[in-house]
């Protein structure tokens, strides 16, 4: 039996052979920092606080052995079989409920079921963006829509946040100099609630004047809403399409974060006309959405027992949550400050302006513990001091681990500094549990702030007091 020799790797010099096939949006293209981290994030040995995973072990293996077990028996071929593009009808009414338990009553006509909450952004983009068309998005953004609107060559300006979400005013004047160089933005994309990569909220009269914005200037507005039934305290705040009705506002759905990452089901409802454009690119681009997936959905939903796995995922996030804080502030120095989520997945927390925590992350593997830079929810290399944790996919104890180990190498970088220039960090807060408010540094006019005037430390006091 002859072996053959494997073909070399492509070199520079072979790729240069390829590159005048490549269209130009490909120059935009840019990769995922949460993919990137991947390879290294599944060493068992690694301790990943940098993906936005659910904990998927909590879901009851017989409760899946017997979804699987109905569909085989009773819609086994028709689970093999291609869909509408539009998805299932039993799985739009499944997505229906998931939107009324947050007061929304949307029709399932003008619903499409996707692969996936990503694909939503994907598609949309691809229905409005024409290379250069502006985007309106929050500074920071979910990292996960960066390298999509980068392919599609969008110009994407970024609007500051603080504790209650996306400045709204500011994002008013931005719209008005956009106004007078001749240009309208396509779209509006937020994350409402628990902000990926933020964790804040945007506050209710924000969200009203937000959306009296879009109906004033006639405004598509994509909200993103993946953590809305993940929280951890206070009174929910109505839903963006809740307050439009569905003229100017898409709304992004998921069961990725409620029910499983890996059946890759998610949904849009939009304006029909909007809705007519995304069903075309759908087609374009997978044909349907996996019916398999929708028939595990409505097997699910069949139970009517998805609201108690929903709760039991909020106790068991919560908990995770004020571990994390709690961690941050036994471990990070005193020039570090965090957001204190009410909800969904994630903390931002930023660090002294001279460090740069994509270089942090490599010190960080190092040590065998991983989180997302903060420059990945930038289009513009802004956010270099600030990192994105999530508490959702690991435990108590591996999250307090994970924690100090980037404590210990956070303090080490601020000790060299004092060292080598005998100063401290401009962005050192008080330590007195009052908020702590730290002023940005100026940001380039495209809007965006490296550092949010949120919470720092003293979570546990604060957390304690009545």
């Amino acid at each position: 039996m002859s072996s053959r020799t494997p073909p070399p790797r492509s070199t520079s010099r072979d790729l240069e052979r390829y590159a005048g096939l490549f269209a130009s949006r490909t120059k935009g293209m840019t990769s995922s920092a949460m993919r990137d981290l991947m390879a290294v994030t599944a060493r068992p040995e690694v301790i990943s606080l940098a993906g936005g995973l659910p904990d998927t072990s909590t879901f009851p293996p017989d409760t899946f052995a017997a979804m699987t077990g109905r569909i085989a028996e009773e819609s086994c071929a028709r689970a093999l079989q291609y869909g509408p593009t539009e998805g299932l009808e039993e799985t739009k009414r499944c997505i229906a409920e998931v939107m009324a338990a947050e007061d929304m009553h949307a029709d399932p006509e003008d619903m499409i079921v996707t692969t996936g909450g990503q694909q939503v952004i994907d598609l949309v983009t691809k229905t409005l963006i024409d290379p250069g068309d502006v985007v309106i998005a929050e500074g920071p953004t979910y990292p996960g829509a960066v390298p999509t609107f980068s392919s599609y060559q969008a110009e994407v300006v970024q609007i500051d946040m603080d504790s209650d979400g996306m400045r709204v005013d500011l994002m008013e004047e931005v719209l008005e100099r956009l106004d007078r160089e001749g240009r309208k933005p396509k779209f509006i994309y937020t994350v409402p609630s628990f902000q990926n990569p933020a964790g804040v909220t945007l506050s209710v009269p924000r969200r009203k004047r937000l959306v009296e914005v879009a109906h004033e200037r006639e405004l598509l507005v994509l909200e993103d809403n993946p953590y809305g039934l993940l929280r951890y305290e206070g009174a929910p705040n109505p839903p963006l399409y809740s307050l439009d009705g569905g003229v100017f506002v898409m709304y992004l759905g998921t069961f990725s974060k409620i029910l499983s990452p890996g059946i890759r089901l998610g949904w849009v409802v939009a304006p029909p006309p909007v809705l007519e454009k995304i069903n075309l690119g759908k087609q374009g681009t997978d044909l349907c959405t996996s019916t398999l997936s929708q028939l595990m959905v409505s097997a699910y939903f069949e139970e009517s027992r998805w609201r108690d796995y929903v709760e039991s995922l909020t106790d068991i996030y919560r908990t995770r949550r004020d571990t994390m804080l709690d961690a941050l502030a036994d471990h990070f120095p005193p020039q570090a400050e965090w957001t204190r989520p009410g909800g969904g997945l994630f903390i931002w927390a930023t660090l002294p302006d001279f460090i740069d925590t994509t270089d942090l992350l490599a010190r960080a593997l190092r040590e065998n513990v991983a989180f997302v830079p903060g420059e990945a929810a930038y289009l513009d290399g802004r956010g270099r001091s600030s990192m994105r944790l999530n508490f959702s996919g690991c435990d108590e104890e591996d999250i307090r681990e994970g924690i100090r180990r980037i404590g210990e190498v956070v303090t080490e970088q601020v000790a060299l500094y004092g060292t080598l220039t005998g100063e401290t960090s401009r962005q050192s807060l008080p330590h007195d549990g009052a908020q702590a408010v730290v002023s940005p540094q100026p940001a380039p006019e495209s809007g965006g702030a490296d550092v949010l005037p949120l919470p720092g430390r003293a979570e546990r006091e604060r957390r304690a007091t009545p």
